[in-house]
């Protein structure tokens, strides 16, 4: 299974591609509409707009083997705790070897523009990003596939 923190998610296009390459069932989980789908093997999940409902949806629901899509890092720390395999829009995988220090720099970004140190800045999403991504995505889903194979279950 893979889930979609879709809210402002510049890959779902990608996601899709892949997914079905694979064979895979897309959860998109978001709190303002969503494109609907005739794939059967897509499921648009709209949460309330409370905080974090989305996360919480997602982290409540995915496991070992399955894949996640997120740019939050919070979300990201639930799901590699699970056993999920986690990627970021731009192709940065989160598992457990660097998980701790993307939180880390996460909360000292935060503490930094809480303080006036920084401004913040976030790079523009760019065709490298998507390009890493796509291959990012891929090779955890084969690891998913693979996973699921040897267990007998899900995804």
């Amino acid at each position: 299974m893979i889930y979609v923190d879709a809210d402002a998610c510049p890959v779902k296009p990608e996601v899709l591609k892949v997914a079905e390459r694979h064979g895979l069932e897309v959860t998109f989980v978001a709190n303002s509409g969503l494109r609907p789908s005739r794939d059967p093997m897509v499921r648009n999940v709209i949460v309330s707009n409370a905080f974090d409902a989305a996360d919480n949806w997602i982290a409540e629901r995915a496991g070992a083997g399955d894949v996640v899509v997120t740019a939050d890092v919070p979300l990201a720390v639930r799901c590699v705790a699970t056993g999920a395999f986690v990627s970021g829009p731009t192709g940065r995988v989160f598992d457990e070897t660097n998980i701790g220090m993307a939180s880390a720099m996460r909360d000292l970004g935060a503490h930094l523009r809480e303080t006036g140190e920084s401004k913040g800045y976030n790079a523009s999403f760019s065709p490298k990003d998507r390009s890493r991504f796509l291959e990012t995505f891929d090779r955890l889903c084969r690891r998913a596939k693979s996973l699921a194979g040897e267990t007998g279950g899900r995804p």
